[in-house]
């Protein structure tokens, strides 16, 4: 089992930048690959960005690419998701996942086996 703690949300300013961290614990970090979605009251829970085994490939939605990065310390067993130019649009409770199968990851939430809790990051204008 893996277990996934999300801190780091808060209300910002659009154009503003928040770091939100994914602490996991249960299994060798380093051997997972992790996925950052969101999910907006009223709306599907989408996808947001992901990185393979020791951080060797990321993947981004068009929505966020150029604002929101992506990275992990395997040391630390911790991901992050770095969002600058932040947007209204972008308000939402933000989920890190975990995928134990695939080495690279996918865009879809039913291929990711643990779920952190999420974090709430609302953006003003």
């Amino acid at each position: 089992q893996v277990q996934l703690v999300e801190s780091g949300g808060g209300l910002v300013q659009a154009g503003g930048s928040l770091r939100l961290s994914c602490a996991a614990s249960g299994r060798t970090f380093s051997r997972l690959v992790m996925g950052w979605f969101r999910q907006a009251p009223g709306k599907e829970r989408e996808f947001v960005a992901r990185i393979s085994w020791s951080g060797g490939s990321t993947y981004y939605a068009n929505s966020v690419k150029g604002r929101f990065a992506i990275s992990r310390d395997d040391a630390k067993n911790t991901v992050y998701l770095q969002m600058s130019s932040l947007k209204p649009e972008d308000t939402a409770s933000y989920y890190c996942a975990a995928d134990t199968t695939n080495r690279y990851g996918t865009p879809y939430p039913r291929d990711y086996d643990y779920w952190g809790q999420g974090t709430q990051v609302t953006v003003s204008s």
